[in-house]
């Protein structure tokens, strides 16, 4: 099972599981996070970025996968990536370095399942 599969069926799981439990702090702070994310005065992509860099600073690799994956889906480059991850480190410190290779380790593994 593929790194990028592991992810999206153990978050998906486990998602269904929280939300059955019907509390309504946990449905509005999901909600919250899903409508934050779309199109607005600022666009998905630019958000999306935005997450990806906040998660690597608070060096959520869940967070960090997730918003990655997001970036693949609505077109980021590598280029534009790696920009990103270089202003997360700059940020960060050099502690978001292992989070930065597992990001692009995620990244990768994207890629090769979108050929």
């Amino acid at each position: 099972m593929s790194i990028v599969t592991e992810f999206n069926d153990y978050r998906a799981r486990m998602n269904e599981r929280i939300l059955a439990g019907k509390n309504k702090t946990i449905q509005k702070i999901y909600n919250a996070d899903t409508t934050a994310y779309q199109e607005g005065a600022l666009d998905a992509k630019t958000k999306e970025l935005l997450g990806l860099v906040a998660s690597m600073v608070l060096r959520c690799d869940d967070c960090i996968r997730y918003h990655v994956q997001e970036c693949h889906v609505l077109g980021v480059t590598e280029t534009e990536l790696m920009e990103v991850m270089g202003i997360a480190n700059l940020v960060g410190g050099t502690i978001v370095i292992p989070h930065t290779r597992r990001a692009v380790e995620f990244w990768d593994a994207l890629q090769a399942e979108s050929k």
